[in-house]
């Protein structure tokens, strides 16, 4: 059957990776740049994130225009945590839905598939921006959350097990044996 030790590592390890997804979600660093002009005072650095685009200057003002439009980072947190509610559901070690091994295997294994389906929506979304600080951290979530998601989708057993029957033996003739 199912490994319990694989399934809860990969649970762990997805919600790990759910939080960084919800960290490089927040953090406006996705995208850096910075202007310095001839002179000290015009230093300005620029951070573009899915929520908000922001300009520091040099003299400490932060100036932040809003983007709400940015959905797929949502998407895969939403996904990710539908996931992991039916990796849980699903873990050998939880006593959530049936006491069918071979059901709650799979349920495990479906969790898994829907974590990798979120993490597919992470690391879309990361990868249309350049490099900042958030971005990094998203991608480690999503790395993370593919790797517990297969895990999770790998804890499901083949088949049906075979059942075992005894072996059959031959025994040589015996002379010892009467006859009726």
């Amino acid at each position: 059957m199912a490994h319990s030790g694989l399934q809860i590592l990969g649970f762990a390890l997805s919600l790990i990776g759910l939080i960084g997804l919800i960290v490089g979600t927040i953090m406006p660093q996705w995208q850096m740049s910075a202007y310095v002009g001839d002179n000290i005072i015009t230093a300005v650095a620029m951070y573009q994130g899915l929520w908000m685009s922001c300009a520091f200057q040099s003299t400490g003002q932060m100036q932040c225009s809003l983007q709400a439009t940015r959905a797929l980072m949502i998407v895969s947190i939403i996904v990710t945590v539908a996931g992991l509610g039916v990796a849980c559901m699903g873990m050998k070690c939880t006593n959530c839905g049936s006491d069918d091994k071979t059901k709650k295997s799979r349920i495990a294994m479906a969790g898994g598939i829907i974590l990798l389906l979120g993490a597919l929506c992470a690391i879309v979304a990361c990868s249309w921006y350049e490099f900042g600080s958030a971005i990094f951290i998203a991608w480690a979530g999503s790395f993370l959350a593919v790797l517990g998601g297969a895990m999770l989708a790998a804890s499901c057993p083949r088949g049906k097990p075979s059942p075992k029957y005894p072996i059959a033996t031959s025994r040589p003739p015996s002379s010892t044996k009467e006859y009726v």
